[in-house]
């Protein structure tokens, strides 16, 4: 089978490569693990745990897929503000920051998007794009000149140009020998979902708890919040044995003022997955570009996972788009632009998200002390808030 872009992974991020590649006319073939996977999500009426915080540019580029529109928008909540407390000092010092989009002349800060309201509507937009072919299978062999794959089943795909979107352990990344610092932050995320006594008001409540961990809740349609607890491995092994109404008493004790009375949304379940640092020496190989957790996982602290792999996106679909005429898309000089063009964005992530994971991870008095200096510093200072502030949306 031929074509000019072959993705692997199909998860939100492999999708959106997909759909932007085929909509600007290039013929795409989506490999898929399996035949269920290729199979068109239906949304449920229950919330799902796995939530994502969109900021602008995300929200630019699937207006841009014609994807944003698609989405059930009465299940997207927006971020109007963010409150951070440093829960180690909070009761002696009041140590505390508030972001709002009304400083930056905005709206929102974020959107939270549910992950099967984002991959409802990439599935409905691929069904309707005459450019993309879904196959089914799992990546066997890679030819030595990066031209042929070679699937269990059997078939061959020829493309120009590969896309690893197939996430922190990339099959693609792996055959191109594209080493990487890994280290193991020794956290789960927690994830599950409540409803709220009082109004949240679009604002998303992070607590920072020193040893343990940090917690997150963010809003959610009406007076409903999603929780993103990233606890320490012994914590988060004991948070997830418990039934969640037991969950909701451990949080009563940081949010019962501004949220009230927790009560767990069906279906009552508590997912965990585990937090990493992983960052790919390239993000370019032969003939292949890694977007998505394939080309970096960062904490998620600052909920910008997602919002990376789809800056990863927009970037290698402007990148292919501005080459001559005469270069392929695989083109080695074309893959160096796009991996120019993320550089910059990834590493101020990647030092933003693993240097507060240990800043607020420390107990040590001065840089407890300095902690609570710079976030009342930062609250005082309207351009320093800004810069914040334009930060998170991207």
């Amino acid at each position: 089978m031929q074509c000019e872009i072959g993705v692997i992974g199909n998860g939100a991020v492999g999708k959106t490569t997909a759909l932007g590649f085929a909509q600007a006319g290039f013929r795409v073939v989506l490999l898929c693990p399996s035949e269920s996977s290729m199979t068109a999500r239906k949304m449920t009426s229950e919330w799902d745990v796995r939530v994502f915080a969109l900021n602008h540019r995300s929200k630019n580029l699937l207006n841009k897929l014609k994807v944003w529109n698609a989405l059930d928008l009465q299940r997207v909540a927006p971020i109007e503000s963010m409150k951070i407390l440093d829960a180690d000092l909070v009761n002696a010092n009041g140590a505390t920051l508030s972001l709002n989009a009304y400083a930056a002349h905005q709206n929102e800060l974020a959107w939270i998007v549910e992950d099967q309201n984002i991959n409802q509507a990439l599935d409905a937009a691929l069904r309707f794009s005459p450019n993309v072919t879904m196959v089914a299978g799992k990546a066997v062999k890679m030819s030595a000149d990066f031209s042929e794959l070679i699937l269990d089943n059997g078939l061959i795909l020829h493309a120009g140009l590969w896309v690893g979107a197939d996430g922190a352990h990339s099959w693609l990344r792996n055959q191109a020998n594209i080493g990487l610092d890994y280290r193991s932050y020794e956290q789960r995320g927690v994830v599950t979902n409540f409803s709220c006594a009082k109004p949240h008001h679009g604002i998303a409540h992070q607590w920072f708890l020193g040893e343990q961990g940090v917690i997150a809740l963010l809003p959610l349609p009406e007076q409903q919040v999603s929780l993103v607890w990233s606890a320490p491995d012994a914590l988060a092994t004991t948070l997830c044995s418990e039934n969640t109404h037991q969950l909701a008493q451990r949080l009563m004790h940081y949010c019962f003022e501004p949220l009230g009375e927790l009560i767990p949304l069906p279906p009552q379940h508590v997912q965990s997955f585990p937090l990493q640092f992983i960052s790919p020496h390239s993000m370019i190989g032969p003939q292949l570009a890694l977007v998505g957790d394939a080309a970096h996982v960062v904490h998620p602290l600052a909920g910008h996972g997602l919002n990376l792999g789809f800056g990863d996106v927009a970037a290698l679909l402007d990148t292919v788009a501005q080459r001559e005429s005469w270069r392929s898309c695989g083109d080695t000089r074309v893959l160096q632009r796009y991996a120019r063009a993320r550089k910059e964005d990834v590493l101020l992530m990647q030092f933003a998200t693993d240097g507060l994971m240990r800043l607020f991870g420390s107990q040590f008095a001065p840089i407890q002390t300095a902690r609570y200096i710079g976030m009342n510093l930062v609250n005082k200072f309207p351009f320093l808030k800004k810069q914040l502030i334009q930060q998170a949306m991207g």
